[in-house]
Parts: structure tokens; C-alpha cells; sequence
């Protein structure tokens, strides 16, 4: 054991904490807030990223000097961006033996879908609607992560968010709350485990609180303007699931939220969250978001921004440098209480305590653990899993898949066909780059078929990982002509085309859906001489496609799969597995329909009345329908649904009513599909939305096998926040819908009684 650990404990042990027995966390944690310096405490609220090579000599100049200095006085708590081993020991180290009191370190960094080993982006795995194999996959990222001196993650991001045209769709589960829910939980979870002091597991962060995902025109960064029952009913439940899997931290958000940025939101976090949901974790700025409150006009200066964040309820400063300038001297000025200080930093302590961190600083420091872990079998195996169960199909007519395995003359056409790089997706940012297995590799992999391969045009004019649109390829047709001759007369053309894996993501907003660049161009030119198209596509949102949807007789929604993407894509493919996904967010006809989802609420005059007249909620150039709805997802079997009944037709608030029906395989082929429950609330004290997925369950079926499966309906599923202020069930009148997607297939009524 280090000399500053013993005499940490030494210190308890002198305030009669450890004398033969085994104290609480809180009463370590206030054990040793009650020796630090206000100076000390500020520090645990300062985290910086990584600032130097660690392995190099320590600088000497500079903000980097600056930045060390602060590290060895014990005015830094957490650092974000350190990662290796024997990079995260050194910077422990100097924390641990240097400081007064020997603090350890949280070290920090953005795991968002893996580590090493990288599974689908977010949004694909929650097309899987399986939330074992998304719990796994967080798994498999957190013991990557704690392999490699990790031990927070700023993950996972629940948003929700209903426009695609938001590049950072692609890191959350889509547009639904109960879905969302669900998904969080599984998520927090699997990157904490059951002992968060395992060496294989990490705290996880909820972000970003609160309504990121509605930023105004789908654009990055910016306002927020939404009504109490949009926040309340939409946004907040994935937050409180995540409380309920004990999520160790939240990170606040960069928008304004009714006219105050969230990092200077009291109302967000001392209100709601640390007061009405009683949450005892820690809230960290988003990189930079204290400062940032200046630009936004709310402060005048560092100074105040700190004052505002801290007195709001931001606890631990990502990348400001404000509090650990500014708070000492705000508490001073009487501007800022103490009390104020010492909450945020009991947190801060309780989640080192939690971590095992203060038992052994370098419980996430083995070099031969990182080896063992770092790209097992296992991991690959697991990310293998998630993908393939990630993969949506959305149409298939005349039944071109599954393809044969031998005896087909195939042209593999796109240029996302052989890219080993854009599979991994965005925000992978310890991933290595041109990794993957490309859809090339594992076609040639999975097949004895003759296969021929062009990619037609460039999708890009030089990709690397902060690109934005205008370096798409959009004069180059060079490749056209060869792909299109080699498309004429083979027996099926595979065409991989989509966004490349930094087209989403972070500050990568798009005003347009389409397919990028010359990509439907290529399409039609080869659907011209060869109509037997599967078209895969690859991609971080949403797309408008409606010209491949009206001719393309197959459409494969593949997604950003990661390291196994390739293989996955073979595998469903060739019909080694029966795609089984279902698609977390609506596709539009067009950008002029977002923002667009299902459970939207009826207008006063949500029909027409019938002849010519035109005074009702639509457009007049294309229908309110979507190109794709939520929930939709093929199979190469199909189901049928019958039989739909109630055990009561009516219930009282704390009863439940049993909803059942028969599914039956009608297909060739084995299959699982995703059943959803819907309901609607007929009338209410705000209004409520046509459809709200409140259940599902995925059923396997072998072909002409038939099942009766059960859902109940509850309070808890029927409860939403009324114009009371409150969680509650209001009497009254309520469908219920079951079927394959929010476009259901059954429905009936029931009541809720007084």
C-alpha cells in the first residue's frame, strides 16, 4: 500500500471511524471532506483533459505546466482522455503520492459503443429491442475500458430526439421514452455491473440532461423550447430509469432549456433531479458548457458562469478551468456557500469510494489484465451477437433473400462495400481506424458464390474524422460505367451505399437525408440494366429514400455494426440468421415532415371531412404518413396475429387487466418478432398521444407454430404527468393495440374506473 493511502487511513482511523469496524461510505466520505482545505475540496470539482504525454517529461511551460502544477497541489479530481495503463498509473500516481491527502483520480473518457472492440452505434442497437444483448455489449465496452485504467464512462447518451436531421441520433435509442427507458437501464447496467468496485466494470454517466435531442431545426448545440408535458412525459422517464439502475453520475447539456443553459439550470438540477428524484451522484458539465454559458448570454464572464453553475447544481467542471479559478474566491465575496461546495464534493467522493478507488488506486492498472481483455473471443463473439440482431429489414419482395450459398453470379457494388472504417461508426474514439470487417470480407467469408466487386463512386473526397458534408464526392463519375457493366446479367447485385461513419455523430447535422453524393445516382444507373438489387444500407439516422423504396425490391437497414459489421451482414445475408430487428425511430418521405414520429397527438382536426376541402392537417405536395413507421422490421418468415382479448374490460387504478393474443409463424423459415403493446388514452386532463409503446416481448416461432402471448396492463404503464403536477391514472376510456410495429394489427377497449 502507497504512503498517502495509509495516511489517508490513518486519518480516518484518528476520527475514530475504523476502530474495529467497518464504516459507511458516507461516513468516509465525510470523514474526509472534514479535513480538506476549501481549496482541496475545489480541486476534487476541477477535471481536466489530458494534457500531456505522461510517458514524456512533464511540462514545463505553458497551460499544460499550469494544468500539472494544479495536479500535483491536489487541485484536480478527475481527468478525461488519459488511457493505457501505464499512462492512467503515472497521472494516479502523482495524484495519490504527491498531493497532501493522496486523492485518487476518476478517469474519465467517452465510451459510447466499445472501446477497443466496437459494437453498433447506439441507435442500431436499439433496433435489436434486446435488452439482454444490449446490456452485454456495454459489458463487453466497460471491461475493455476498465482494462485499459478506465473507470467513468460519459455514456450512455439517452436522449430523445425525434429529428434525424441531429447527428448525435446515432448515439441514442431513437424517438420513444418507454423504449429509450428500457435501454438506459440496460445500458447503465451493463457498464456498472452488480460491484461497481470491479475491475471489469465502470460508473456510467446519464446524458445530457435536459431535452438535448429537440434542439430547434435538428442543429447541434442549439435551443430548446419545450412544454412541461413534452418534458416531463418524453424526455425525463429514461432519465429516472437510469437513476433506477443507480447511475453513478448525469452530465448536463449544452442547450438552453425555457431560456436558461442546463449547466445553469437550477431548475434541472437541484429541483429535479437532486430534490424531487433525490438523486445522490454527481452532475459533470459538458466539455466546456460552465464557460459556455457566456456566449449564450446568460453570463457576463467565467467568473459568474461559475457562480451560476455551481449555485444550480453542476458539481465537477469538464474543461472550463472556472470553478478552480473563481469558486474560492466566489466563497469569499459570500456568493457562493460552502455547504453548496461540500455537497457537490461529497458526491464526487462517494463515487471514488464506490469504485474502490481509496481501497487501491490501481485497481484498474494491470498490464497483464489489459492484454487478456483488450480483444478477446468473447468480446468478439458478443459484438458478433449485437450486430446481427441490430440489422432491419425493411423490404423484400419476390423474396431475394436469403441468398443461395453457391451457384449465384453476384456484383457487389458500392463505395461502402469494401470501407473497413466507416463500419466502426462515430464516437469510437479509442477504436482503431480501417478495423472492421467489411461487407466484402465477409461476404467472401460466408459464400461459394462468384463474386465481383466495384465500388462505383467515391463517397468522399478524402475522409478523416472531423470532415463535414462539402467534402462529399459529388462530380466524380468515373467508376459509374464499370459497375454498371458488371452489373448487367449476374443473378443478384448486392449495393452497399449509406453516410460515411463521421457523416453522424456529434456536430454533424444534415439538412438533407438523402443518400449523399452521386450514391443514387450509381443506384439508378445499375437498377437500369439489373433489377435483382439488395440494397444495404449504412448509415448513423434516418434516411429519405423513397425512390430506392418505390423500386428496389430489397432494402437491408444495416446501420454503423462496428467491428464485426461484415460478418453480421453475411450472416443475415445468406440466412445463417433471420434478421429480426425493428427500427427505433421513423424514417420520413422528406425533411419538410420532421420533426416526425409516431406517437404524436392529434390536432382538432386531424381528418378531412371528406370531397375537396382542404382545412385540415396535412400537406398538400406528399401524405402524413412516414416512408418506414416505428417499430417496422421484416423477417424472412412472416406472423399473424388473431385472437385478441381482454381478461377484464375494466379496471381500477392499483388492479391490472391481462392483455392476450395468438401469434402464429406462417412462413418457411424459424423466426423471432419483436410483438409491441400500444395504448391510448382516450381523453385526458392534457391531451395524449394516438399510439405509446408501454410493452414488448420477443417471440421465436418455428414455421406453423403458434403461441398465446400475455402482456398486463398496470398502473405504471397507464400513469403519465397530468395537469396536476404529478405521475397519476386518470379514469377513462383507453385502446389497446398489439401488433408488429406501431403500425398495428389488433385492437380493443378497455376503462380505467374510479
Amino acid at each position: 500500500m502507497n504512503f498517502k493511502v495509509i495516511i489517508c487511513i490513518g486519518l480516518f482511523c484518528n476520527l475514530g471511524l475504523s476502530q474495529g469496524k467497518k464504516s459507511s461510505i458516507d461516513q468516509k466520505v465525510d470523514s474526509l471532506l472534514s479535513i480538506m482545505t476549501l481549496q482541496e475540496k475545489i480541486g476534487q470539482m476541477n477535471q481536466y483533459n489530458g494534457f500531456w504525454n505522461v510517458t514524456g517529461p512533464s511540462p514545463k511551460d505553458g497551460d499544460a505546466a499550469n494544468k500539472y502544477e494544479h495536479l500535483k497541489t491536489g487541485l484536480v479530481g478527475s481527468m478525461l482522455n488519459v488511457t493505457g495503463v501505464e499512462e492512467v498509473r503515472k497521472v494516479q500516481k502523482i495524484a495519490v503520492e504527491e498531493t497532501r491527502l493522496g486523492i485518487p483520480l476518476i478517469i474519465g473518457f467517452d465510451v459510447i459503443h466499445g472501446y477497443k472492440t466496437i459494437s453498433p452505434i447506439p441507435l442500431a442497437e436499439a433496433a435489436s429491442w434486446d435488452l439482454k444483448a444490449i446490456k452485454k455489449s456495454s459489458e463487453v465496452a466497460a471491461a475493455e475500458a476498465a482494462a485499459s485504467g478506465i473507470n467513468w464512462t460519459f455514456a450512455p447518451m439517452i436522449d430523445i430526439s425525434r429529428d434525424a436531421r441531429w447527428g448525435r441520433v446515432m448515439e441514442g435509442a431513437g424517438e420513444d421514452p418507454y423504449l429509450g427507458s428500457k435501454i438506459a437501464y440496460a445500458r447503465v447496467k451493463g457498464f456498472q455491473g452488480d460491484n461497481l468496485a470491479s475491475p471489469f466494470t465502470i460508473a456510467a454517466t446519464a446524458k445530457h440532461f435536459a431535452g438535448y435531442g429537440f434542439s430547434e431545426s435538428g442543429r447541434d448545440y442549439n435551443t430548446v423550447d419545450v412544454g412541461t408535458s413534452t418534458l416531463y412525459n418524453i424526455i425525463f422517464p429514461p432519465f429516472q430509469a437510469a437513476i433506477k439502475a443507480d447511475v453513478k453520475t448525469f452530465m448536463n447539456s449544452f442547450n438552453e432549456l425555457n431560456g436558461i443553459p442546463a449547466t445553469g439550470n437550477a431548475f434541472l438540477q437541484r429541483e429535479v433531479l437532486k430534490k424531487e428524484w433525490n438523486y445522490k451522484g454527481f452532475m459533470v458539465s459538458d466539455w466546456g458548457s460552465i464557460n459556455e454559458m457566456v456566449a449564450h448570454g446568460y453570463a457576463k464572464d467565467g467568473k459568474q458562469a461559475a457562480n451560476l453553475a455551481l449555485n444550480a447544481g453542476s458539481d465537477m467542471d469538464m474543461e472550463s478551468y472556472v470553478y478552480v479559478k473563481y469558486l474560492e474566491e466566489l466563497v469569499a465575496e459570500g456568493k457562493v456557500d460552502v455547504a453548496k461546495i461540500d455537497d457537490a464534493v461529497k458526491r464526487i467522493l462517494r463515487v471514488k469510494f464506490e469504485l474502490g478507488l481509496f481501497d487501491d488506486p490501481y485497481l484498474y492498472c494491470n498490464t497483464a489484465r489489459e492484454k487478456e481483455v483488450i480483444g478477446s473471443k468473447e468480446n468478439t463473439a458478443a459484438v458478433l451477437d449485437i450486430a446481427k440482431k441490430s440489422i432491419v429489414l425493411l423490404k423484400n419482395e419476390g423474396q431475394l433473400l436469403p441468398l443461395k450459398k453457391k451457384g449465384l453470379n453476384i456484383a457487389l457494388i458500392g463505395p461502402l462495400a469494401a470501407d473497413k472504417n466507416s463500419p466502426l461508426g462515430s464516437w469510437r474514439i479509442a477504436g482503431d481506424d480501417n478495423t472492421a470487417v467489411s461487407v466484402l470480407e465477409g461476404l467472401k467469408k460466408y459464400t461459394k458464390n462468384t463474386l465481383e466487386h466495384h465500388k462505383g463512386v467515391n463517397l468522399t473526397t478524402g475522409e478523416n474524422k472531423f470532415i463535414l458534408e462539402t467534402k462529399i464526392n459529388t462530380t466524380d463519375r468515373t467508376g459509374i460505367k464499370e459497375a454498371v457493366a458488371a452489373a448487367k446479367n449476374k443473378d443478384v447485385v448486392i449495393m452497399v451505399l449509406g453516410e460515411y461513419g463521421f457523416q453522424t455523430g456529434e456536430a454533424r447535422s444534415r439538412t438533407s437525408l438523402d443518400l449523399p453524393g452521386l450514391q443514387e445516382e450509381l443506384l439508378k444507373e445499375v437498377y437500369a440494366v439489373n433489377k435483382n438489387i439488395v440494397l444495404v444500407l449504412m448509415n448513423g439516422r434516418p434516411l429519405t429514400i423513397n425512390w430506392a423504396q418505390e423500386h428496389i425490391p430489397t432494402i437491408v437497414e444495416a446501420w454503423h455494426l462496428g467491428s464485426q459489421s461484415g460478418n453480421a451482414i453475411a450472416e443475415v445475408l445468406y440466412g445463417a440468421y433471420n434478421p429480426s430487428g425493428k427500427l427505433p425511430m421513423t424514417f420520413p418521405k422528406n425533411v419538410g415532415q420532421i420533426p416526425m414520429y409516431y406517437n404524436y397527438k392529434n390536432t382538432g382536426r386531424p381528418t378531412s371531412p371528406g370531397g375537396d376541402v382542404v382545412f385540415w392537417s396535412h400537406y398538400s405536395d406528399v401524405s402524413n404518413t412516414p416512408l418506414y413507421p416505428f417499430g417496422h422490421g421484416l423477417s424472412y418468415t412472416t406472423f399473424e396475429y388473431s385472437s385478441l382479448t381482454l381478461s377484464a374490460p375494466t379496471m381500477k387504478e392499483e388492479e391490472s387487466i391481462t392483455v392476450s393474443f395468438t401469434l402464429k409463424n406462417t412462413g418457411k423459415y424459424e423466426g423471432k418478432e419483436v410483438v409491441q403493446l400500444y395504448i391510448r388514452d382516450l381523453f385526458a386532463s392534457v391531451t395524449r398521444p394516438v399510439k405509446e409503446l408501454k410493452d414488448f416481448k420477443m417471440i421465436t416461432l418455428k414455421p406453423g407454430e403458434s403461441k398465446t402471448i400475455s402482456f398486463d396492463l398496470t398502473k405504471e404503464k397507464l400513469q403519465f404527468y397530468t395537469a396536476n403536477n404529478k405521475w397519476e391514472v386518470e379514469p377513462g376510456a383507453f385502446k389497446v393495440f398489439i401488433g408488429g410495429s406501431s403500425i398495428t394489427t389488433l385492437e380493443t377497449d378497455f376503462s380505467v374506473v374510479e
